[in-house]
């Protein structure tokens, strides 16, 4: 009977004209922002029970790597047990970075935006607007003040919370401004005596790959700068294209500026007197930047054929072999080929220490934190003892529980790592490279090479009546 019916309703959705469409999608819209605006509420209770008083025990000393209390919000907000949003974050299927956001934004905006806040919970701000104007003022540079704070919420609230990001960071500085955060005399400046907001900066978004092996660049530098960068990114595209380069402008502007930067390492790696490796116009070589990069191969006599697909390690990306033969082809790049490494055959090594070997295997087969929706790469985690390795057995005769062999070690991250060693967060390891994670709440997931699994049933909700025949 309920599988007759969904299949009406799906049938009638089918049979909607353009106008009852677009409500149907207004009303889903409407149901989206409410429960959005209902998990930042939760989000802020789940912050209430877990205050710094949460954390201290009756120990009278502390452990080095246990858990601290950590502000997430702007000042006026309270402080919160660092690790509670481990487990908000794999409930909700999301980091525990993604989590801690959520936890900060719902904190801020409950206590330094209170009109907003409201405005979330009646509907007439969506929650995804309240938590971008949360984001810039908990991490306005200087710090506003909650009276500043205050100012800020009360002029985004005035128009309902419909402000673009241009408008929020003028806002932004003409508080920082009318309440002299910068501490600046005013004197010194005799055209604006109070603030000038630095916005310098340039930003390399190299957590973000892109599938075609390319990252995005952001900058914001001074007008002079500008002009002589532009100069000299017209210039070596203008070169490239006399060479005999037929790619678009846009693209030797882009090799460019990585031709700049590789000649400006070798001139610095050149004036400190480096004795390695030399290209043949007599510089070092210039690229520093390590990329670990994975193909398969087929071995036929003396020939090895490459797959044309491979993965980056670095932003866990599908990589090209057209790709990687295009870096290595630079005259200033440093190619190192290791040995491949069965991640079938297990390793062990006596006593606690890791060896590199070892440490490699793991980095490899587990790719990242083995901790539930974490992605932070693998090679820059710890690599932990699954089983806590137990460092009076040898001395007392007893069999070693946790030795240091590939089925017993994961790579975490330090976040995680201190988690699993100072809370009642526990794992174990199935199978090579497959974890099984409980919370101190009982929840349970499954973490392998592919992402994460919840092993909980899902809730079924409230049971479904199906409507009588007519």
């Amino acid at each position: 009977m309920i599988e007759v019916l969904e299949a009406g309703a799906e049938a009638g959705a089918d049979a909607l004209g353009p106008a009852a469409l677009l409500a149907s999608i207004r009303a889903s819209r409407s149901i989206e922002n409410t429960e959005a605006a209902r998990q930042l509420d939760l989000a802020a209770r789940w912050a209430d029970l877990h205050p710094p008083e949460s954390i201290h025990t009756a120990a009278s000393f502390t452990v080095a790597g246990c858990e601290h209390e950590e502000p997430i919000a702007g000042p006026g907000t309270p402080l919160i047990a660092e690790f509670c949003v481990a487990e908000l974050g794999t409930v909700l299927g999301i980091t525990s970075v993604s989590a801690k956001k959520l936890i900060g934004h719902a904190l801020e905006l409950r206590h330094r935006l209170p009109r907003l806040w409201s405005q979330v919970h009646s509907g007439r701000v969506p929650a995804w607007r309240a938590r971008a104007v949360a984001e810039v003022t908990i991490h306005s540079t200087p710090e506003l003040t909650v009276e500043a704070a205050g100012f800020v919420d009360t002029q985004v609230a005035a128009v309902a919370g419909k402000i673009g990001p241009a408008q929020l960071d003028r806002l932004v500085a003409e508080t920082i401004k009318r309440y002299d955060l910068a501490g600046v005399d005013p004197a010194a400046d005799p055209e604006d005596g109070y603030l000038h907001v630095d916005p310098r900066h340039v930003t390399i978004h190299d957590e973000d790959v892109h599938f075609a092996g390319t990252v995005r660049l952001e900058a914001e530098i001074d007008l002079a700068d500008g002009l002589d960068l532009h100069h000299a990114l017209a210039h070596g595209a203008a070169t490239q294209k006399a060479l005999g380069s037929e790619e678009s402008l846009d693209a030797r502007r882009a090799k460019a500026l990585g031709d700049l930067a590789r000649t400006q390492t070798a001139l610095d790696l050149l004036q400190h007197g480096d004795a390695g490796a030399t290209d043949a116009d007599g510089l070092p070589v210039a690229r520093e930047v390590v990329l670990h990069a994975h193909f398969d191969a087929t071995i036929s006599g003396d020939t090895t054929v490459f797959e044309r697909t491979g993965r980056l390690e670095e932003g866990q990306r599908l990589l090209l072999l057209e790709q990687l033969r295009s870096w290595c082809a630079d005259s200033r790049t440093k190619i190192t080929v290791k040995p491949v490494i069965d991640l079938n055959q297990e390793k062990c090594s006596p006593g606690y220490d890791i060896p590199d070997r070892i440490r490699e295997h793991v980095v490899l087969r587990d790719r990242t934190c083995v901790f539930p929706f974490c992605g932070r790469p693998a090679r820059g985690c710890d690599v932990d003892h699954v089983i806590e390795y137990d460092h009076d057995a040898e001395a007392e005769g007893r069999p070693q529980p946790g030795p240091t062999e590939t089925e017993n070690l994961g790579a975490l991250c330090r976040f995680h790592h201190r988690l699993k060693t100072h809370t009642a967060w526990r794992y174990r390891m199935t199978a090579p490279g497959v974890f099984e994670w409980t919370s101190p709440h009982g929840h349970r997931y499954q973490r392998d090479r592919t992402g994460t699994t919840a092993l909980d049933p899902p809730d079924p909700g409230p049971p479904r009546i199906p409507r009588p025949r007519r």
